[in-house]
C-alpha cells in the first residue's frame, strides 16, 4: 500500500541539511525522511513503559532533582509478655 504526503514551506536550511544528509548516507531524501519518521515513532512508542521511568526522566538526577530512596519497613517479630509473671 502506498501513501503520499506533500510537505510545503520547508525552511531552505532544513531542506539543504536534508539533501546533504541523504547524500552522505547514499540514499534519497525521500528514504531519509521515511527513516527519520520511523525512528522517531519507535522512540516515542517505547519511551516510557513504566511510570517510574517517566518520573526519572523529568525529575531525576540529570535534571537537578535527587529523589530519596523509599524507606522500607522490615518485619519485626511480635514479642508478647510472659504470662507467668504476676
Amino acid at each position: 500500500m502506498s501513501s503520499v504526503i506533500t510537505v510545503r514551506n520547508i525552511d531552505p536550511g532544513d531542506k539543504s541539511w536534508l539533501r546533504r544528509e541523504a547524500r552522505h548516507q547514499g540514499i534519497s531524501m525521500e528514504e531519509l525522511v521515511r527513516r527519520l519518521i520511523h525512528e522517531r515513532r519507535e522512540r516515542s512508542e517505547t519511551r516510557y513503559t513504566k511510570l517510574s521511568e517517566a518520573f526519572r526522566h523529568y525529575f531525576g538526577p540529570d535534571h537537578g532533582v535527587e529523589l530519596p530512596l523509599p524507606v522500607r519497613y522490615g518485619y519485626k517479630p511480635v514479642s508478647l509478655p510472659d504470662e507467668k509473671q504476676p
